[in-house]
């Protein structure tokens, strides 16, 4: 099967520390890809490099074996690739499918329509979007009356606005308590499976991250150091003595 995401030899420096070296990986349709490792470790570059905010200094990322390093985010966007953050990044001032309909207006490029009333465009697709994370009942709610939890959701039911193939999650557990983590992670990777979606998250829990990650990339000081199933990424020594053993439990 041709990846969907293809990283070659991705590489970012900071005057003379190099954070990202040569890293490489693919992901394919319908796959949750977790990428960890240590503070430090170069996950926020190599995320960054990826999604555009950061231009690497060698290597190329492709997307459906198109070249798109070093687009901007909101090319890499049109394109079809999705994002949720660490920080919810929502409107608090509207209703829960307000948001999502401002996102749906910025993907079909009607921000600027101001011949009808935005409250009544793209409902239907709000709402199967809200449907889809569990939100369909809270759709009239003030945002910012949500608990953490539901704001996560609202999140990625706004990634999921312009149809992603590619959907990257900086973090997406964080803040969350233990039964708030699982349902979000059990709803990312029945989204992922039902739409043939690929996903990539970086994540400090690692309950997420074994229970339901397809594969594990483990960086270290900006290098690849492994990159398995869960059970053989558990089992590998240089990943516990830098990660999952003291250095891991602290990180």
């Amino acid at each position: 099967m041709t990846p969907l995401l293809s990283v070659q030899n991705l590489q970012k420096s900071f005057g003379g520390v190099k954070a990202v070296k040569d890293v490489s990986f693919d992901l394919e349709p319908g796959k949750l890809l977790a990428l960890i490792g240590p503070n430090g470790a170069g996950k926020s570059t190599t995320f960054n490099c990826l999604n555009g905010q950061l231009a690497p200094d060698g290597g190329k990322v492709l997307f459906e074996s198109k070249d798109i390093t070093g687009l901007s985010p909101q090319k890499i966007w049109r394109l079809g690739i999705g994002r949720t953050f660490q920080i919810t990044a929502t409107f608090l001032s509207m209703s829960v499918i307000e948001n999502v309909q401002m996102t749906l207006l910025s993907w079909n490029r009607g921000l600027l329509d101001i011949v009808r009333r935005a409250r009544r465009q793209h409902e239907a697709r709000a709402m199967e979007l809200l449907e889809m994370v569990g939100l369909a009942d809270q759709a009239d709610s003030a945002c910012s009356i949500l608990a953490y939890g539901d704001l996560k959701r609202l999140e990625l039911a706004m990634a999921l606005a312009n149809d992603p193939k590619l959907l990257f999650m900086d973090e997406p557990t964080a803040g969350m308590g233990v039964k708030e983590r699982e349902r979000l992670m059990d709803l990312a990777h029945n989204i992922a499976r039902e739409k043939q979606i690929g996903i990539l998250f970086t994540e400090h829990d690692m309950t997420a991250v074994f229970g339901h990650a397809d594969e594990i990339i483990v960086l270290h000081r900006g290098e690849l150091i492994a990159k398995g199933g869960p059970e053989e990424i558990r089992g590998n020594k240089a990943v516990r003595d830098v990660y999952l053993g003291t250095e891991g439990e602290a990180a």
